[in-house]
């Protein structure tokens, strides 16, 4: 998504017209979901991508000669089977795209595309929003922001995926969250986690990593990101607040920071811990929490071990077995499952 907003941002820069193609809803077996972007310029395709394949190639096409025309549109795409096979796909399915034109004289337009890529990723709560009742008017903006109103009831429908909502007055926006969807603190700066930051990183997830010793959470270790940590492990608290939209994942050099470490986490009740270790080390750390008066509930609350089970055994394999794990309860509505 930052790479399509990024090229757009240029493109207006350059007094560059272009259409910005959306998936607002999708159901059934297609490519990507609602939240999936791609830019048509000129000069065709300049970034991103809706999945590939029949829509992509049709939405192409249609891009382009909206570009030409210097409007807007919405679609409607039914994706046969026969089309979703030639994807790696087994049955069909139906997919709404929004057509974006934007103009490249549109001083306004440049601003919120550099508003929008300021608030991608942050933490502050924001969203991306389109109303799509309208195709030719220009309809986009972030809210909360200055000037952009909603029903009462879309703004109570918002939440952490992308996709559309229908307002009781008949209008029909599309919503895709930018911001405050929660950081991921790691804690320990080892292996794995040099594996599994840039991975979280380039799937869209903020974040931060600490540790007690200056040259495993340095920038330079880290560069993918948001924040790095030198500090105690067992006053985090100090260094970090943890709230209920944020993932830990406990990746510490011995089970003694690993109990410091959960002991406070869990008076947090983030979204999601992992403790990556041995059964063993895991089964020491519990017996330690259980005698520090937590429950068995809030102890088995936890993944531990940490990531999805797929075998990993190199840093690298858990790494991805992490990230499978925190894709999955990201796209959960509720928290942990």
């Amino acid at each position: 998504m930052r790479e399509v907003f990024q090229k757009m941002t240029e493109c207006l820069g350059r007094g560059e017209s272009a259409v910005l193609v959306t998936v607002t809803a999708a159901s059934g077996s297609t490519p990507r979901k609602a939240g999936a972007h791609m830019l048509v310029t000129g000069d065709g395709l300049a970034a991103g991508t809706i999945g590939g394949g029949a829509v992509e190639h049709a939405s192409i096409e249609l891009a382009a000669q909206l570009l030409r025309e210097g409007r807007s549109r919405r679609k409607h795409f039914i994706l046969t089977e026969n089309e979703a096979a030639d994807i790696g796909m087994i049955c069909g399915g139906d997919t709404d795209v929004y057509f974006q034109y934007v103009s490249g004289d549109d001083g306004n337009a440049r601003r919120l595309f550099e508003e929008i890529l300021a608030a991608a990723g942050g933490e502050r709560e924001v969203w991306l929003i389109l109303e799509l009742a309208e195709e030719n008017g220009w309809r986009m903006g972030i809210f909360p922001g200055e000037g952009q109103e909603l029903p009462h009831d879309v703004k109570n429908a918002l939440d952490h995926r992308a996709g559309e909502i229908r307002a009781e007055d008949g209008r029909i926006f599309y919503a895709e969250p930018l911001g405050g969807a929660g950081t991921v603190y790691v804690f320990g700066g080892g292996h794995v986690a040099q594996e599994l930051v840039p991975l979280l990183a380039h799937l869209g997830f903020r974040c931060a990593v600490m540790d007690d010793r200056e040259e495993f959470s340095s920038p330079e270790r880290f560069p993918a990101a948001a924040e790095t940590i030198t500090g105690d492990l067992g006053e985090m608290g100090r260094r970090v607040r943890i709230t209920e939209k944020d993932y830990v994942c406990v990746m510490t050099r011995g089970h003694q920071f690993d109990y410091l470490v959960l002991r406070q986490a869990l008076k947090c009740r983030p979204r999601y811990i992992g403790v990556m270790g041995s059964r063993r080390k895991i089964r020491a750390t519990a017996e330690r929490l259980l005698a520090d008066g937590f429950s068995r509930e809030e102890i088995e609350s936890c993944h531990m071990p940490i990531g999805t089970p797929i075998g990993a055994q190199t840093p690298a394999e858990i790494a991805v077995s992490v990230a499978g794990e925190l894709i999955r309860v990201r796209s959960s509505k509720g928290s942990g499952e």
